[in-house]
């Protein structure tokens, strides 16, 4: 069976292609006989061949010469990627994918470009669909692997065009699928180029004469409502709301398939809208919009039966995003939640993302939601998961002592905030098609995103500082005169009380409590310290929370599981050889001492006692 499934292109990387002559696949061009003897015809007989056609011979003679470069083993892979695309197989597609494209970049192209989708159409017989997906893989590559220049980024942006008019505009669903992977790769990649190219344009000191030339011609290309238009297309096509909507209100498959209708009811443009929405919460929060992309979530589920879980990028995407909208929401109970949530799956499931192509995404993915959760922790101490506060406290413990410290505190926030933030972009570009404003513009340029949302931040923190301080006095006493609690702060009365109230705010947030939308919650209190005051006294009444045992045992019980299967595992220990010398004296030794007998043999060689 497993040579059955081995694709053709797994064979021998040495191994030539029996009778097939690749080097005929793209012809012999401008070897007609057309120039054998000009020489001999001398200069003035030459035919004439206007420039469109040179440059046409030159091209050609380029591609071929690229198309001799190509090792066998690739083009092989690509034939055989045509292939499965073209039968529409789900597996072998997916081995492709996932594997044979990887392994293949780190052997021939891990510093360089795959050759380009015009040298290799002659492998596919110029099929436009899959070049369109081959573009998509290759320009991903030069974006991860490479530095893409401003022709890659216009490029990469007519092919996503190309792509998603095909899925969109063509008479009814097209006759294609593509594994789930895939289709989460290829809305992930868009957003990503989107940002990429949002982050590049805003840099206008760096920018060449062409470059600006260029810029100003192209200001549609990755515009904010071309991306947003994609993805609201591809949800309202597929349905995906409605769908989310029938499958919560228990209707039946074919109830379901009436609602969504004929583009619905196909694998391909069921995830890709589904994958969309996702998309629009990443969207929105890289354009400062919080509230909106929590809305577009409203009739996603957060739990480990929705769809995003099959696909662990997306799954750790989505709870990142969410978890830092409830943040900039000041929600940070909830944030907390969804970072437990998501952290704890990486942990249980660490041993099978090594397997993953994008083991190191998903790393640097939980690493940035660490510092988040120190930072919620810090804001609103709760108790959580001892898991989870070691594994914070290791990485960020000095900047967590420093957040708990009020005033000082505020640079630790800073720096765990721009390291774990999204990288914001601006829905607006600068007035490159203005020469007029373009100068003005480079010498008082505006503040930049992730800037602006620092100081929405900072003022919240800003705000919050005395609290800390005030807690710690707080939690010495059940009651306390205000003047001697003024004292202790060395602060007036009227400054004291404001403290209190400020403390009073923090310790109080929107929570989800059995709410299905993200945006939706309750009023409770989020702090074990709660206090009233009476005329000049304050009263102070603590909540203790037990430990939770259950969990601890649990957890040292898996542990002792797991150190149990070690022991299994582990091979016997050998026994020591005897050497030559050492036997008379055995020998010696056995004439005194009696044999044990009766004993059960056991796994050293000696006998235990029966």
């Amino acid at each position: 069976m497993a040579q059955q499934r081995k694709a053709l292109w797994e064979a021998d990387l040495d191994e030539d292609l029996q009778d097939v002559d690749l080097s005929l696949a793209i012809g012999s061009y401008g070897q007609n006989g057309l120039y054998d003897d000009v020489e001999r015809r001398g200069p003035l007989v030459q035919p004439r061949i206007d420039e469109t056609t040179l440059l046409a011979v030159q091209q050609q003679v380029a591609q071929q010469q690229a198309f001799a470069q190509i090792p066998d083993v690739v083009k092989r892979f690509i034939a055989h990627f045509h292939q499965a695309v073209l039968d529409n197989n789900l597996a072998e597609i997916t081995i492709a994918y996932e594997s044979g494209w990887n392994r293949l970049t780190e052997k021939y192209y891990s510093k360089t470009e795959w050759p380009e989708a015009e040298v290799i159409a002659p492998l596919v017989n110029d099929d436009q669909i899959f070049l369109i997906l081959y573009r998509e893989l290759y320009y991903r590559h030069v974006y991860s692997r490479l530095n893409p220049d401003i022709d890659d980024r216009f490029h990469s942006y007519e092919n996503s065009c190309e792509l998603f008019n095909y899925l969109l505009n063509s008479d009814g669903p097209v006759p294609l699928e593509l594994p789930e992977q895939w289709l989460w790769d290829i809305i992930d990649e868009f957003i990503y180029q989107f940002q990429s190219f949002c982050v590049w344009r805003s840099k206008v000191k760096s920018k060449t004469d062409e470059e600006i030339a260029l810029l100003a011609e192209g200001s549609q290309v990755w515009s904010s409502y071309s991306v947003l238009n994609v993805l609201y297309s591809l949800i309202q096509k597929s349905k995906i709301n409605e769908h989310l909507v029938a499958l919560q209100q228990g209707k039946s498959p074919e109830e379901i398939a009436e609602i969504v209708g004929e583009y619905g009811t196909r694998p391909l443009y069921k995830l890709l809208g589904y994958f969309s929405i996702i998309g629009l919460l990443r969207v929105h929060s890289l354009l400062g919009d919080f509230t909106l992309a929590l809305k577009v979530m409203e009739n996603v589920e957060l739990n480990q039966k929705s769809p995003f879980t099959r696909v662990t990028a997306c799954h750790v995407t989505t709870y990142y995003y969410v978890g830092f909208c409830y943040i900039m929401l000041r929600r940070y109970p909830d944030a907390i939640r969804a970072f437990v949530s998501i952290l704890n799956f990486i942990l249980r499931m660490r041993q099978y993302h090594t397997r993953s192509y994008q083991y190191d995404q998903i790393n640097k993915t939980a690493d940035r939601m660490y510092a988040l959760f120190a930072i919620c922790n810090a804001l609103s101490p709760t108790r959580v998961d001892d898991n989870i506060s070691n594994i914070v406290k290791e990485r960020y413990g000095e900047q967590f002592a420093k957040m708990s410290r009020g005033e000082e505190g505020i640079p630790a926030f800073e720096e765990l905030f721009l390291y774990a933030c999204p990288k914001f972009i601006t829905a607006n570009p600068p007035p490159y098609e203005d020469a007029d404003l373009l100068p003005a513009y480079i010498e008082d340029p505006p503040v930049e995103p992730a800037q602006r949302h620092l100081q929405l931040f900072l003022a919240e923190v800003r705000a919050q500082a005395p609290v800390p301080t005030l807690r710690s006095f707080l939690k010495l006493y059940t009651s306390l005169d205000a003047s001697k609690l003024a004292n202790f702060l060395d602060a007036d009365e009227e400054d004291m009380v404001q403290q209190l109230m400020v403390m009073k705010q923090a310790s109080r947030s929107v929570s989800r409590v059995d709410e299905k939308g993200l945006l939706d919650g309750q009023w409770i209190s989020t702090s074990d310290l709660d206090f009233v005051i009476n005329e000049n006294m304050v009263h102070i009444a603590e909540s203790t929370v037990g430990r939770r045992y259950a969990g601890w045992f649990i957890r040292n019980t898996e542990h002792a599981q797991r150190v149990l299967d070690t022991l299994r595992n582990a091979p016997l220990p050998i026994p020591p050889k005897t050497t030559a010398a050492a036997k008379p004296t055995e020998a010696a030794g056995s004439s005194t001492a009696p044999a044990r007998t009766g004993g059960k043999q056991v796994a050293w060689g000696s006998a235990k006692a029966a």
